[in-house]
């Protein structure tokens, strides 16, 4: 393939496919870079689920992509946060040419918000805890890079609240940061960046809100210059 306007019918024919078999709550979207980043969505079903449009802009990674800062990596069933606050599971592929340069890409979106309250009503209606809680709920995660595990260690705290980061209310934002601090992930590098970005405040609030914290912990409160460096 090398170019998304050649196989335009084909793609379009899988995005049929997926839409009518996932149903209103899954988002596919068709990236063309040939149209820039700013404009680069060809083709969406059920915009509705992010609120954007044909016409409209890729998402930070594809910012990244496009640039050629990032590599355009195959990605499944990862979690993501809309504006609009809703919970994601995302998948995507990337389309190359003939050179081995991305020249688009294909995203699925499927709303989990609702379920991932049901499975929290259902916790409590059944008065079990959540995985994460249970004396066989892992301990120990194994992986092959300290940002992979940071990734997990995101997503679980995030899961708990049931909506996006985003829309937490400051209270809820800084019990997140809580959880986060206990299982010390700000020794991470650029930790408390993601954390800025995922919640939407900026590096002022976090040291607040980490301070906050750490007060309440008894805990010596935080260094800006230390939390430069992880920023």
């Amino acid at each position: 393939m090398e170019s998304i306007s050649e196989s335009m019918e084909l793609l379009q024919k899988v995005m049929d496919l997926l839409e009518h078999h996932f149903g209103a709550s899954c988002e596919i979207i068709l990236h063309d870079y040939s149209k820039g980043p700013m404009h680069s969505i060809v083709d969406i079903r059920n915009g509705h689920v992010t609120g954007r449009a044909v016409g409209g802009h890729n998402t930070n990674i594809g910012f990244e992509i496009m640039k050629g800062t990032v590599e355009a990596k195959d990605e499944f069933n990862y979690l993501t946060y809309s504006s609009n606050g809703k919970i994601l599971r995302s998948s995507s592929i990337y389309f190359k040419d003939s050179s081995g340069t991305p020249i688009g890409s294909m995203c699925v979106n499927l709303d989990i918000t609702e379920t991932i309250r049901f499975e929290k009503f259902l916790n409590a209606y059944n008065r079990s805890e959540p995985c994460e809680n249970e004396e066989e709920a892992p301990k120990e995660f194994f992986t092959e890079n300290v940002n992979d595990l940071l990734d997990i260690l995101i997503d679980r705290t995030a899961k708990k609240f049931g909506h996006a980061p985003q829309t937490l209310s400051k209270e809820e934002k800084i019990q997140f940061i809580a959880e986060l601090e206990a299982k010390d992930v700000f020794i991470i590098t650029n930790s408390s960046k993601r954390i800025c970005s995922l919640l939407g405040i900026s590096k002022y609030t976090f040291y607040n809100y980490l301070d906050i914290v750490r007060k309440k912990e008894g805990l010596p409160l935080s260094k800006t210059d230390k939390l430069e460096e992880n920023l």
